[in-house]
């Protein structure tokens, strides 16, 4: 577990800056504990200070995860986010789209949400 690199961050910060803009300093400095991003075998996951210390004391090879999952660099370089995610991404957004129950089930079957499936939309949306 180790903190991120200047590329790295640099790279995760564009990824995480198009979807929340400059909500990412609510990220990291919270009011009830900080907060950081570590990376641990190419995935990024988003710890308290406090969790960070106390996982000191186990050793690399037996550590799998800790904290909340981000997302992981790939082999090019680039930076994918995981659905995991998407409880903090979600709180911070710049953009929202509200989906019908029924539109919500046929998009986590692969298919594409439709206009008719959209039950109302966050104002300033760009086209």
């Amino acid at each position: 577990m180790r903190p991120l690199t200047d590329d790295e961050m640099r790279i995760f910060f564009e990824k995480l800056q198009l979807y929340i803009g400059q909500n990412i300093t609510k990220l990291i400095d919270r009011t009830d504990e900080p907060y950081t991003f570590r990376l641990v075998k190419d995935r990024v996951y988003y710890i308290s200070e406090s969790q960070m210390k106390l996982a000191t004391n186990i050793g690399r090879e037996n550590l799998l995860s800790l904290g909340t999952f981000f997302g992981k660099f790939t082999h090019g370089g680039k930076f994918k986010l995981h659905i995991t995610c998407l409880d903090y991404l979600s709180q911070y957004t710049k953009h929202k789209v509200w989906v019908r129950s029924g539109a919500e089930m046929s998009y986590l079957y692969g298919n594409h949400v439709t206009k008719a499936g959209l039950s109302r939309m966050s104002d300033s949306i760009p086209q």
